[in-house]
């Protein structure tokens, strides 16, 4: 089962250090750190977004169900409103639903090794999960018979009013998830849920035939034992609850913690350009800088003048500075602008604090080794004496 790492400051200007992935993923940074970015790279420079999609796929399926039995919890609430003068078994039920986890964002949903937590927090944590899954198991779609049994009238249902857990993407819900207060479209037993105990079910099978079956549409490659569990758990098993892509989650994230994340932060932490267009910057840098040395040479074995000459410091300004950005990965123009590409010809607003002062420390430095070596070239072929072939 996935940890989770505490929550991170919300003000993002007393974070004096460049993101993890898990704040990443879980849309606590700005651009150009945040998951929009990341997405971008993942599909264009490692071309493995479908690892991505996975992940956040899980994660939204944990969100739906933590959604489905919130709304449970909140149909018993309502069908009995004086818990004191209710029966001990109805009590028991909102009481055993009021410990599963209705608050939190899918988001926080994370591999065990991100960052260390005390004990007591994580085993709490893990057992409401834990719960939460067991739930789900033992569902039997009128939302679990241990609980409805003790519900009157099996609960005269109700939207939830928290917003602090928005309801799922509708692209996990089926055809009649969105309910239009008819029960008879609603296999939870509450009229006015948006969640139905099938569209868990069907969620849980898209991400399988989406992902994970072998010559799926967007099949990702996982360690056969953690395959072969998640295909016998939902198809032999019939589960569907969180707990059954725990492992291939941590799995997926760890993979991309290791092999995209840290080119993700030189990249857009350290940098501010795209692939593309370093290597338009490399060619037109080569150019200019080949056009500056045959000009220098012409005008010397010509013998021109040094006024004449001082037009080199126009080519040879160019070219330096675009194969400094090349090399740098970084517009030092733009960087002082604040300013990041997100793709070719495409800026935006560079909004993380520290990642601003970063850009702006390597702009500085940047700058400084194209002014030394443009003022090298310029002086060494503008000074030099001229001879006339």
């Amino acid at each position: 089962m996935a940890m989770r790492s505490p929550t991170p400051p919300t003000d993002h200007s007393a974070r004096e250090r460049l993101p993890n992935l898990f704040e990443v993923l879980s849309r606590r940074t700005l651009a150009p750190v945040d998951l929009f970015s990341f997405y971008i790279y993942m599909r264009d420079v490692q071309h493995s977004v479908d690892y991505l999609d996975f992940w956040l796929d899980v994660s939204q399926h944990m969100s739906l169900c933590r959604h489905y039995v919130r709304e449970l919890r909140q149909s018993v609430l309502i069908s009995t409103p004086d818990l004191d003068k209710a029966s001990g078994g109805a009590k028991r039920s909102s009481q055993g639903l009021d410990s599963y986890p209705f608050g939190r964002d899918s988001s926080d949903q994370g591999p065990s090794d991100i960052h260390a937590i005390g004990k007591e927090k994580e085993r709490a944590q893990l057992n409401s999960d834990q719960r939460l899954s067991a739930f789900l198991r033992h569902d039997n779609g009128n939302g679990s018979g241990e609980y409805r049994r003790h519900s009157p009238g099996h609960s005269l249902g109700s939207r939830s009013g928290d917003s602090d857990n928005a309801p799922p993407r509708p692209s996990f819900m089926t055809g009649n998830s969105v309910h239009s207060a008819s029960p008879g479209n609603n296999s939870s037993g509450s009229p006015n849920h948006t969640v139905a105990r099938a569209d868990i079910r069907a969620s849980a099978e898209k991400i399988l035939y989406t992902f994970l079956l072998p010559g799926s549409e967007r099949e990702i490659i996982l360690p056969q034992g953690i395959l072969q569990s998640i295909i016998d758990r939902i198809e032999k098993e019939g589960r569907d609850d969180p707990e059954v892509f725990d492992a291939a989650k941590d799995y997926v994230f760890q993979a991309m913690e290791r092999d995209a994340f840290p080119g993700f932060l030189r990249a857009k932490a350290l940098g501010n350009i795209v692939q593309s267009s370093m290597m338009l910057r490399l060619i037109a840098g080569l150019v200019s800088l080949f056009a500056a040395f045959w000009a220098s040479f012409v005008l010397i074995f010509l013998n021109e003048s040094r006024r004449t000459r001082c037009w080199l410091i126009l080519p040879f300004t160019i070219g330096v500075y675009l194969l400094a950005t090349h090399q740098y990965m970084l517009d030092p123009i733009l960087a002082v602008l604040g300013l990041s590409e997100y793709t070719l010809g495409s800026v935006h607003k560079v909004k993380e604090p520290f990642v601003r002062k970063l850009l702006t420390k390597r702009a500085i430095m940047c700058f400084m080794w194209i002014a030394v070596i443009d003022v090298a070239l310029c002086c060494l072929f503008i000074l030099v004496p001229g001879k006339r072939l």
